[in-house]
């Protein structure tokens, strides 16, 4: 009689950035007995998950934290043990600001990400003109678009809210969540909700209104959504390497293969064999093949695209028109007496109309004050995307001064900073271009018919945590349940 192990399926996953590694874990959850291998191009694992604790700073290299009022990814960390590691974000300084003119001003109380929950701070801002106020007012009375064909969120929000609205308040804000050019983003794909509010009750600022009156009626906050527990967005008190290593622990001893590059695939023997060659190895051994019963795809769409040509071409056409774009994150820390802005905010966010180097700056320490040591404050910079993608490839001894007198004007800084750091991620951020529904929906069909396989990562249904984990244990059930 055979081992117990000797029926156990092998299954591949292709990439090891959170996507690959939810659906690692999620496979070990439903089958413990899965003979597992996880595979990953770098030498590390956790893709835009990394955490360096240096000179005494918590510095996320990549994404800093996740949003709650999805549930995907809280689910996750208790079932992994650590809820009791969730750290929300400082309660006192959930505000965010806005550049103007070289200036900074706080974004109006209730303005959430392209509508007023209120609409007294919109007219008292200092952001709009007097003609932008009224024009963004006019929405509650502008009738509902009549067809659902999908249109990019520059066009949305200029036809309801008016092209002023759309450059100084949303445009920053979108750009600081998806690195894009809103003229081509997806509103279905990204921001669906919205169009959604349209829909149904004709304006976005009146839907809104009904929101927070219903909240009121029950008792609720304007955070309410994220619930009694946690703020909207939280992190894990070490990191969020953290996070990419609770589930390597949770992984069978070996199953991780980093510094591995798959450099084909091909059906085999009713399953699929995998080809891959270990990085660093000398001089190019020639790859080294296993088989598999079954794979999910977790790599970025661009290299799954190279992976599946020889199986469908038609699937890979689609996922090569996924164009990603690229930033820089500058991380700098400062002794407190050489800012002399209040720092009373999280984060701030720059229009494409002010020419400016930075897309966005966290406030990083005072989003989550356990980043940094007492009297010292860490800041983390975005450049680069779709409005400036030269400047994520630009050297460091050029980059780090124009970055650096852009702060110090806005913020009023004195002096270099104490501490400095650069992360480059390069084809990362996946474009949800406008009929990007209806491309995905034409992938994942395609997906579906190859035997044995599965597809996940950020370029299809969301870029956040909590979307990835989402699509990855959707794809490991799929596998598991065709057993």
């Amino acid at each position: 009689m055979g081992s117990p192990q000797s029926n156990a399926r092998r299954v591949a996953v292709v990439g090891g950035g959170i996507s690959g590694l939810a659906a690692a874990h999620r496979l070990i959850e439903l089958d413990p007995a899965c003979q597992l291998t996880l595979y990953e191009r770098r030498s590390r694992l956790g893709g835009a998950l990394w955490t360096k604790h240096e000179e005494g700073y918590q510095v996320e290299q990549g994404v800093d934290n996740f949003i709650t009022t999805l549930p995907w990814g809280l689910d996750l960390c208790r079932r992994l043990g650590l809820e009791d590691q969730l750290v929300q974000t400082n309660p006192k300084l959930r505000q965010t600001y806005v550049v103007r003119a070289g200036r900074l001003h706080k974004l109006p109380d209730g303005f959430l990400m392209m509508a007023p929950t209120r609409m007294w701070p919109l007219v008292v801002t200092p952001i709009l003109s007097p003609l932008g106020k009224l024009r963004c007012g006019l929405e509650y009375f502008l009738p509902p678009r009549k067809h659902d064909a999908d249109e990019s969120v520059a066009s949305f929000v200029r036809r309801r809210l008016g092209r002023e609205a759309y450059e100084r308040l949303v445009e920053p804000l979108v750009s600081a969540v998806y690195a894009a050019d809103l003229e081509k983003l997806s509103i279905e794909a990204t921001l669906s909700r919205f169009r959604q509010m349209e829909r149904d009750h004709g304006s976005i600022v009146r839907a809104m209104r009904k929101q927070m009156k219903k909240r009121r009626g029950e008792g609720q906050s304007g955070g309410g959504e994220s619930g009694p527990r946690f703020s909207m967005f939280v992190t894990l008190r070490e990191g969020l390497s953290s996070l990419v290593d609770a589930i390597t622990d949770r992984l069978p001893e070996g199953a991780a293969r980093p510094a591995t590059v798959v450099e084909r695939i091909e059906r085999h023997d009713g399953g699929w064999r995998v080809w891959a060659t270990q990085s660093g190895a000398g001089d190019s051994p020639p790859p080294e093949s296993e088989d598999f019963d079954a794979l999910i795809m977790a790599a970025p769409s661009h290299i799954a695209a190279d992976l599946l040509r020889t199986h469908d071409a038609e699937l890979a056409d689609d996922l090569a028109t996924i164009t990603h774009s690229g930033t820089a994150i500058l991380s700098f820390a400062f002794d407190r007496e050489q800012i002399s802005h209040p720092l009373d905010g999280m984060g701030i966010v720059v229009p494409g109309i002010e020419k400016s180097p930075i897309l966005a700056c966290s406030l990083s320490s005072q989003k989550y004050v356990h980043r940094a040591p007492e009297g010292k404050v860490l800041l983390r910079v975005f450049v680069g995307g779709m409005r400036y993608p030269e400047m994520a490839e630009m050297a460091e001894d050029e980059l780090r001064p124009r970055v650096l007198d852009e702060l110090a004007q806005l913020l009023g800084i004195d002096g270099p900073p104490i501490y400095s750091g650069l992360a480059r991620w390069p084809r990362t951020m996946p474009q949800y271009h406008v009929g990007h529904k209806d491309l995905v929906e034409r992938i994942e069909t395609r997906a579906a018919a190859l035997p044995d396989f599965a597809l996940c990562g950020n370029a299809y249904h969301g870029v956040g945590i909590p979307d990835c984990v989402h699509t990855a244990e959707q794809a490991a059930e799929r596998i598991i349940n065709k057993q």
